[in-house]
């Protein structure tokens, strides 16, 4: 985790949690990986330790992340859980993402065209990364 601009607008330990839901739900965070010490990890991201460990109490109390006394923290092998969380916010972003398109005053039709459209030029580019694509 690299050192972040936080939005002023919103609580920084709410944007902590929201990247640490992001981190383990993609899997940046592997299942019961050790967290890093508060002192360091708030350093790394130039935050008040007290912020830092609202954030991961918010994580602990939504089963993303457990604490062992002597051991520290780690993220929660209850991968059930970790999928569940992934459901929920690709939810949430879909759902914004639908809003928005239909505020533009898109069609269903149009939508799934244009994500069908995006998706292959992803997957294109991703195969030159790669060097796997046909020449």
């Amino acid at each position: 985790m690299l050192k972040v601009t936080f939005d002023p607008s919103v609580p920084i330990y709410t944007q902590i949690v929201d990247r640490f839901r992001r981190e383990i739900c993609s899997g940046a965070r592997q299942p019961g990986e050790r967290i890093e010490p508060v002192r360091e990890l708030a350093g790394t991201l130039g935050v008040n330790p007290n912020t830092l460990q609202r954030a991961l109490g918010e994580l602990e109390r939504e089963g993303l992340v457990y604490a062992e006394r002597t051991a520290g923290r780690f993220v929660t092998q209850d991968t059930e859980r970790i999928f569940a969380v992934q459901k929920e916010l690709s939810r949430t972003m879909v759902r914004d993402f639908v809003m928005k398109m239909r505020a533009l005053g898109c069609t269903l039709e149009q939508i799934l065209e244009l994500v069908g459209q995006e998706m292959a030029s992803m997957e294109g580019e991703q195969q030159d990364a790669d060097g796997t694509q046909d020449r």
